[in-house]
């Protein structure tokens, strides 16, 4: 389903449209991850902004704890 570019308002904002490669590319880049870690955690977890913030910190969190500086 693709984004309704008339929708604007907060409803709009709740959700990452993952069938819109910018809005992935946002995302990615918001958080820091790769395109594809991205569309991952939108396939996984669902369109849901707030969750896929929290998997996403998450995801950098278990990044850092297997860094080679850690090691």
């Amino acid at each position: 389903m693709s984004d309704d570019k008339t929708k604007t308002g907060t409803e709009d904002r709740r959700t990452v449209a993952g069938d819109e490669p910018y809005e992935v590319s946002y995302f990615a880049k918001k958080h820091g991850l790769t395109h594809e870690e991205a569309q991952g955690l939108i396939a996984k977890f669902g369109n849901v902004r707030a969750t896929l913030d929290a998997e996403a910190d998450r995801l950098k969190l278990d990044r850092a704890s297997v860094s080679p500086v850690n090691l």
